[in-house]
């Protein structure tokens, strides 16, 4: 996509916005013609009556008058601008957050957060800046024709002189594309490997600490940061001049202005009206000049912008970042929240089934192939294998975290056809091998935004054996747990992140590796109360711990990628070797 498309696409998004605000700063630029007419008829009568026709009292309040109102235009042109540019900004911050969100867990961003953190601000502000422009450029440009025709009108020559360094400009501008795109480019990547460490700095400080690395990692930052320090030098100092070259362009074409005039003024050709009137509008102009080359400056920077925006897409089109999307600004607006929605009786789970279910990591060759399996109503089935048999990645690509490259996932006989978006509470919740916590209190990690409803929260901390951790937190649910859950145990994390899906009523839940940093009367617990509490809870479980297995209605057992044996406990210990090993503990998991 072309930047003049991109910038199409983020007009049409709200037409109507986009009018109004050119519209409004058009009227603002075209204002200052009234002053400079009544300044010209002014100094007109005073050359050619010797006595003013209209009173100074009479031009300083239409003057004031002008003023004030061009002041009111500009307060409702700050409105329409800020409206119109919120609107753009948040519809591409929202579909490239969309598109993150709905590309497989382990792949949706080809860069660190800290990186894309620089994309969603900078790339999206420079789209902003750039399409905001052009609205200026509309209503100058405007304003250039309207004094143009005038002041020809007056004298030919002299209006060619103010005209003249437009088209130099444009010149130099179109000279400095390349070079201009490059140094932009070089600093938005600086900036971004900045970001990147310092994300990279403050979720790994215990690593960092225990390795000893702090004088290694601050190097590196140093050095981060002196790249990002020349190349930022080097795209401001490009920046700055090509202001210079515009600025003094307009100089130089004032310079001549006035010398031509100071001529055709003592030969009678110029009047007094004349000179005022172009020394009036000369402000304007330039003007018009200097933010005409600003607008060609931001454009071609917004090139950049765009290239960045579509690397983190990831090989999807471009048209993506400006597909016309509701925002929900009002409250009428808002879609209901899915996850909170009950299902009916028809959606609810009876049988969640795949066939052939394939996944390969494409740099690696390994993962899943031809993965058969079944899950009934309220069954409690556990993946079990040696360490990189394809457990996880089983359980990804069934819940559309991971792109599977064949197969079918079936819920109630009926094919799933975007797992990512389909497996979400109400219908199915996931706790990860990894708890993802956060800096909060550990009620607001449970719930994660949703709101509080009767004894759901109370009923989900007991399921997760966590009443009696709570007596020993300062605060209680109210405890902050620090960054990544620092201040809670391995196990207390993983209850954590058991009662977070346990909050969220789900039909399917499935576990990974949940249970492996608790001890062996916890996790019994923990399924005893999970079978009490939820009878008809369908459980998906990633385990070799036995507290598990013994529970299982039924066992897969992987191996490279592929089922090697499946059945009951008994049944698998009966006529599987590399089962009994795992049972016995002596083979590596």
């Amino acid at each position: 996509m072309s930047s003049f498309q991109f910038m199409m696409r983020l007009i049409g998004y709200r037409k109507g916005w986009y009018i109004a605000n050119a519209l409004m700063w058009t009227i603002i630029y075209l204002m200052p013609i009234f002053p400079g007419l009544i300044m010209k008829m002014f100094f007109d009568s005073l050359e050619l009556s010797g006595a003013a026709a209209i009173g100074t009292g009479t031009i300083i309040a239409l003057l004031l008058g002008a003023a004030m109102a061009r002041s009111a235009s500009i307060w409702i042109g700050f409105i329409t601008d800020v409206n119109f540019r919120f609107r753009m900004g948040m519809l591409l911050r929202r579909n490239l957050l969309e598109h993150v969100l709905k590309e497989p867990g382990a792949k949706a961003i080809p860069c660190s957060p800290g990186e894309a953190i620089s994309h969603f601000r900078d790339d999206v502000d420079q789209s902003e800046e750039a399409v905001s422009w052009s609205v200026d450029v509309f209503g100058m440009t405007c304003f250039a024709v309207v004094s143009c025709f005038i002041l020809v009108r007056i004298d030919a020559q002299m209006t060619m002189l103010v005209f003249l360094p437009l088209v130099l400009i444009v010149i130099a501008a179109q000279l400095a594309t390349t070079r201009l795109q490059r140094y932009r480019s070089a600093s938005r990547e600086a900036t971004s490997q900045v970001t990147g460490a310092i994300s990279d700095m403050f979720g790994n400080v215990q690593a960092i600490q225990v390795a000893g690395a702090e004088k290694r990692v601050v190097d590196r930052f140093r050095a981060l940061n002196d790249t990002r320090r020349k190349t930022m030098l080097k795209d401001k100092l490009m920046t700055e001049g090509l202001d210079s070259i515009f600025s003094n362009t307009v100089n130089l074409g004032t310079g001549l202005i006035l010398l031509l005039a100071g001529t055709k003024m003592r030969g009678g050709e110029f009047a007094v009206g004349d000179f005022a009137l172009f020394v009036y509008y000369l402000t304007f102009v330039t003007q018009f000049i200097a933010n005409f080359g600003k607008f060609l400056t931001y454009f071609k920077q917004m090139g950049v912008a765009i290239s960045r925006l579509t690397w983190i897409l990831q090989g999807a089109p471009a048209k993506l970042l400006t597909a016309f999307k509701s925002l929900h600004l009002r409250k009428d607006n808002s879609a209901a929240d899915p996850h909170s929605e009950s299902l009916s009786s028809s959606e609810k789970l009876q049988m969640l089934s795949a066939q052939g279910l394939t996944y390969r990591y494409p740099e690696t060759g390994r993962g899943i192939e031809g993965i058969d399996f079944q899950l009934k109503r309220g069954s409690f089935t556990v993946v079990t294998g040696p360490i990189g048999s394809g457990k996880t990645t089983l359980v990804r690509a069934l819940l559309g975290l991971l792109p599977k490259d064949a197969g079918t996932v079936c819920w109630n006989g009926k094919p799933v056809e975007d797992a990512g978006s389909f497996f979400v509470p109400p219908r199915s919740a996931y706790t990860a091998q990894v708890p993802r916590l956060y800096s909060d209190t550990l009620k607001e990690n449970i719930l994660l935004g949703q709101a509080e409803q009767g004894d759901q929260l109370q009923r989900a901390i007991h399921t997760a054996v966590m009443t009696e951790d709570l007596a020993g937190l300062p605060l209680g649910l109210g405890t902050v747990i620090g960054p990544r859950g620092v201040k809670l145990s391995g196990g207390q994390a993983q209850r954590t992140a058991a009662a977070r899906m346990l909050v969220r009523e789900a039909e399917l839940y499935v576990f990974d590796d949940l249970s492996s940093a608790l001890d062996v009367e916890t996790e019994q617990k923990l399924w005893a109360r999970l079978f009490q509490e939820r009878g008809d809870a369908t459980c998906l479980v990633i385990s070799h711990r036995k507290a598990a297995l013994a529970q299982a209605d039924h066992i897969l057992m992987m191996k490279d990628g592929q089922v090697e044996a499946e059945g009951k406990l008994e049944d698998l210990l009966a006529s599987s070797e590399s089962f009994r090993r795992l049972w016995q503990g002596d083979e590596n998991h």
